[in-house]
C-alpha cells in the first residue's frame, strides 16, 4: 500500500463532511439564515451554495465539460444545493475510475483574478484543491455556528474520517 492519501480517499472524506452538514442543516434549518460573509456570501445558505457549486464546477473543469453558469445554479432550497454535491461526486467518481485519465495534464483556468502565469494547474492539483476547498470551508462553518451558539459537533479533521484507516 502506498503511504499517500489518494484522491478517492479525499473524495470519501469530502462526501462524509457534506452528508454531515446536510443532516445538520436539515435538523437546524434556521442556521441557513445565519449571517455569513465568507466567499462573497451573505448567509449560511449562500455559503453552502458556494461550497457545493465550487465542487461541481471544479469537476466540470477537470472533465473538460462546459461549466454550469453561476446564474443557473440553484440558490436553494438545501436539497437542490445538495444535488450539486451529488453531481460533483458522480463526476469525480467517474473520472477517478477511468484509468485513461492523465491527472498530470495541465489546464489553464479562467480565473481572471489570478495573473495569467498563475492560472495553469494539473488536473490532479485542481481535484485536490476542490476537495480541500470544501473541507476548509466546512471547518469555517463549524466555527461560525459554534460562535453563534449552535455547536455542530463537526469532526472534520482527516484523522477522524472513517473513510481512511
Amino acid at each position: 500500500m502506498t503511504p499517500a492519501i489518494t484522491l478517492e480517499e479525499l473524495l470519501a472524506w469530502n462526501d462524509e463532511s457534506s452528508k454531515f452538514w446536510k443532516a445538520h442543516l436539515d435538523a437546524n434549518p434556521a442556521l441557513l439564515d445565519l449571517p455569513c460573509d465568507i466567499g462573497g456570501t451573505t448567509n449560511v445558505q449562500g455559503f453552502v451554495r458556494h461550497i457545493w457549486s465550487a465542487e461541481l464546477r471544479s469537476g466540470q473543469r477537470i472533465a473538460r465539460q462546459p461549466l454550469t453558469d453561476r446564474e443557473r445554479l440553484p440558490a436553494g432550497p438545501l436539497d437542490a444545493l445538495f444535488d450539486l454535491h451529488v453531481q460533483a461526486l458522480q463526476l469525480f467518481r467517474m473520472l477517478l475510475a477511468d484509468p485513461a485519465q492523465n491527472w498530470d495534464d495541465k489546464m489553464t483556468l479562467d480565473l481572471n483574478w489570478l495573473p495569467p502565469e498563475a492560472r495553469i494547474f494539473s488536473r490532479r492539483k485542481l481535484a485536490a484543491h476542490a476537495l480541500f476547498h470544501s473541507q476548509r470551508h466546512w471547518a469555517q462553518l463549524a466555527t461560525l455556528v459554534r460562535a453563534a451558539g449552535f455547536p455542530s459537533g463537526f469532526k472534520g479533521d482527516l484523522l477522524f474520517s472513517p473513510a481512511l484507516v
